[in-house]
């Protein structure tokens, strides 16, 4: 199989990444039971419509585009798969025994980079998922706001107001998911205790984005009228930091210049993330 024509195929993301990595070229088949799903796999949602769709395409034509997979570290007779299980979960229902592939050398991180580009660039993602792509890509690889944008092609506020999503309580996030609301909603919902609250009106009242700001401007009005007007200096030490962890965090500063600073989390590992910055750092 031709390198080349693989790598033109793919798109311009998955390409470069493919060029930084040793391909076998001489294996381009293999059976569908020796495939496993990708670990990183960013989407946890397939939609049926869509993947029945892509069945009746490849009954049709067979699979145009090669799935992309690396040997399995658990059983070395088996494959997992980086780019591509719609295909590989497709070509099942279609009833084919074999499927065209790219056997490639990576490494977890290469294994997860590839999996968010294809995805990306495809928009196959929710808004949860791709956040969560990103969120991992920081966590379980060093990556900071800004790697991600640049090795993503997407601007730093786009990662940024991604990775704020995460900050919703989990009930929302399933709304997001389920695709009750969307993810314009969401980050208006950002920051808000009444979140779930204001979610479940956005589904009842079946408000439009710029409906839903006007409805959570009566909340916020209410809770800014009880506090004093926060320095700007403050504020900007705020966005920095909520900018660099992803988490929501109130300073408080007396007129001594004593005082405290507030990190909230939504959950547990929201709360694991927070004491693993504190003992990586002191």
């Amino acid at each position: 199989m031709d390198s080349n024509r693989i790598k033109k195929g793919l798109g311009r993301g998955l390409s470069s990444l493919i060029g930084e990595t040793k391909i076998e070229t001489n294996i381009n088949k293999l059976s569908v039971s020796d495939l496993r799903p990708n670990k990183y796999q960013p989407r946890k949602l397939f939609d049926e419509e869509n993947l029945e769709e892509l069945t009746n395409s490849i009954k049709e034509r067979g699979i145009i585009q090669p799935i992309i997979v690396r040997r399995s570290n658990v059983d070395k007779f088996k494959y997992e798969i980086i780019a591509g299980e719609r295909r590989w979960l497709a070509a099942q229902k279609a009833g084919l025994h074999e499927v065209p592939v790219v056997i490639t050398e990576a490494d977890d991180l290469k294994s997860l980079e590839f999996a968010i580009v294809e995805n990306v660039q495809r928009y196959d993602l929710t808004a949860v998922e791709e956040a969560q792509g990103y969120q991992r890509l920081i966590d379980d690889f060093s990556y900071d706001q800004e790697k991600v944008a640049k090795f993503i092609g997407k601007s730093r506020s786009h990662v940024t107001n991604c990775l704020r999503l995460l900050t919703l309580p989990k009930e929302v996030l399933k709304l997001i998911e389920m695709k009750k609301i969307s993810p314009g909603h969401a980050k208006i919902l950002v920051g808000l205790d009444n979140a779930f609250f204001v979610a479940n009106k956005i589904i009842v009242k079946k408000l439009s984005v710029r409906q839903t700001e006007n409805f959570v401007k009566i909340f916020k009005v209410k809770k800014q009228s009880f506090k004093n007007p926060k320095d700007s200096n403050l504020q900007a030490l705020e966005s920095l930091i909520i900018d660099k962890i992803g988490l929501n965090v109130l300073i408080k500063n007396k007129k001594n210049n004593s005082g405290s600073i507030v990190f909230e989390y939504k959950d547990l590992d929201q709360l694991n993330k927070i004491i693993e910055i504190i003992k990586s750092n002191y």
